[in-house]
């Protein structure tokens, strides 16, 4: 594909596009971080906790770890940090002792509303001039490209050379 093809195709554009908007979300996410004196795999563990609780599904330090691409012994660390800070503690599973579940503090909810919320407003407020058959348009592609993007990140790290 010349420069000029890909300059005229509108999946490239909206490849860039959807660059661009990562791009605006890290450097709010790094916004919150520096304020808040958090690391940013810090708030990578916090958001990955929060969707866990949106989904009903318990995390465990070793599904943390895994998602964030952490070994045990960072995971650990990580997880001391977050509740040093008073924002995540950890609970013994009631129904299998042996497990440990991870919990979000009130805290942390309260921390990421009182900054992110005014931005999920002003998210919410750019929405309104699309109709909700667009939206669900949105939805599906946005979908669609998280879906690509972690496959992408799956071949590229199988393919990846051993360090």
């Amino acid at each position: 594909m010349t420069t000029e093809e890909m300059r005229q195709d509108p999946r490239i554009r909206l490849v860039h596009q959807l660059r661009a908007t990562t791009v605006e979300f890290d450097l709010l996410a790094a916004e919150f971080a520096a304020r808040h004196g958090l690391h940013p795999t810090d708030l990578r563990a916090l958001i990955a906790l929060l969707d866990a609780v949106r989904a009903e599904r318990p995390m465990t330090p070793g599904r943390l770890g895994e998602q964030l691409r952490l070994n045990s012994a960072g995971t650990t660390t990580l997880i001391d940090r977050l509740e040093r800070l008073g924002l995540v503690r950890r609970e013994r599973d009631t129904t299998d002792r042996r497990r440990v579940l991870l919990t979000v503090e009130p805290r942390a909810v309260d921390l990421g509303w009182s900054f992110f919320g005014p931005a999920i407003g002003t998210l919410l407020t750019a929405m309104d001039a699309f109709t909700p058959a667009e939206l669900g348009t949105v939805e599906r592609f946005l979908s669609a490209m998280t879906t690509a993007t972690a496959t992408a990140r799956g071949n590229a790290a199988a393919t990846s050379p051993d360090p």
